[in-house]
Order: C-alpha cells, then structure tokens, then sequence
C-alpha cells in the first residue's frame, strides 16, 4: 500500500502560521486515512518555526530558486527563514523515504509546500506561478507532489503504482 506524505495541516492540525488548520475534506481524503496511508508532516514546524508564526514568502524567485541559493524566504517583518525552511524540507524528503512515500498531497499557496503557485514576496496577496521549497526538494527527489485540489489525480497516481 503506497503511503501519502500529506501536509499536517490539511490533515486538520493547527499548524499554520497562523494556528489554523486547512482540513481536506471528501471521501477520498477520509478513504486514506482509514486506510493509514497518510503521513503527516509539516515542513515548517520541524525547521524549528513556532505557531502563531510571522506570514513568510519567497522573495527573489520560487522554491527551486531557493534550492539554488538564488531566492530567500523572509517574514513580513524582513526576517530572513530560510534555513527553517531548508531544514523543514530536508526534513520531510527524510520522512517521506523513511515511510515509503513516493506521493506527497501539499499545502497549496504555501512557501513550503506550494505545488503550482507561491506569493511573490511582496506581502501584498499577489501569487505567481512557481512551487514552494518543499515541494521543489521533493520533485526533485523523484516524488511526485499534488496539491489539496488533486485529489482524483491523485488516486489515479495511486492506482498506477499499485497496479
């Protein structure tokens, strides 16, 4: 049975940087669950940042760019994270191959965990299009990363790997 690393905070735990939680809902969601293959993480909280926690975002580029070292990840009060980050992504790279995860459901919108779209930095509500730092470690690393909208995409990734 593959297993599904899945941001902690879809899967109804208040780690946001705000306290709030983002809880998937849906049979799909529920059917992993009771099934045990959800693995939740949150990259964010294991890079050592708080909750509450400052609202944080890329700045200089995406996830792929931070990788690189050419982008940072800064707080809205200028506060440079972006060794929490790192540390959080390494974090949950390390978590998804110590279960057998080759499939991770993240956090959309999220400087960590975003899989199609991040803010851009400027702490104005503006998204572009490019991936969180997790997600980029994790795509690549050979996991295949969806975000909270796919989850069909999902099940059928899942059914191709157990097929």
């Amino acid at each position: 049975m593959e297993r599904i690393l899945v941001s902690s905070c879809l899967a109804g735990r208040p780690v946001r940087y705000d306290g709030a939680a983002k809880p998937v809902a849906g049979d799909l969601f529920e059917r992993w669950r009771a099934e045990g293959r959800l693995v939740p993480f949150c990259p964010e909280i294991s890079g050592g940042l708080a909750v509450p926690r400052p609202p944080a975002e890329i700045v200089g580029g995406d996830g792929g760019d931070v990788l690189d070292g050419t982008a940072r990840i800064v707080t809205d009060t200028g506060k440079d994270v972006t060794d929490e980050f790192l540390q959080g992504a390494h974090l949950a790279l390390d978590t998804a191959r110590r279960s057998g995860a080759r499939v991770a459901l993240l956090k959309e919108g999220s400087p960590s965990c975003g899989t199609h779209r991040v803010y851009d930095g400027t702490f104005t509500g503006t998204s572009t299009k490019g991936t969180g730092v997790t997600t980029a470690l994790l795509r690549r690393s050979g996991i295949r990363v969806f975000s909270e909208d796919e989850l069909d995409a999902v099940q059928a990734y899942l059914t191709d790997l157990e097929s």
